[in-house]
């Protein structure tokens, strides 16, 4: 399994969080890793090693990032640099 991790993945855990769901979406990356269980609606964070570790497979991945997207489509070198047109 890939361990890209993008925002709004909808995961499957290895064990069940304790309302008996283990579907979970991320809500935040960084170097830890914020997801609520689909279940209960309960926020945990876990480090991103620990979060690879208990995954257990990713059910819907989360939209690309604009940025991959724009390069894809050629238009991010047509973006200023610093988020302001220049004249």
């Amino acid at each position: 399994m890939p361990d890209e991790i993008r925002l709004y993945d909808v995961v499957e855990m290895r064990k069940k969080h304790p309302c008996g769901s283990a579907v979970w979406t991320v809500t935040r990356i960084g170097a830890d890793i914020k997801m609520k269980c689909e279940g209960c609606g309960r926020v945990v964070m876990l480090d991103r090693v620990e979060f690879l570790r208990r995954r257990k497979r990713l059910i819907t991945p989360g939209p690309e990032a604009p940025e991959t997207s724009l390069k894809k489509a050629g238009l991010l070198s047509q973006i200023p640099e610093n988020g302001s047109e220049q004249s």
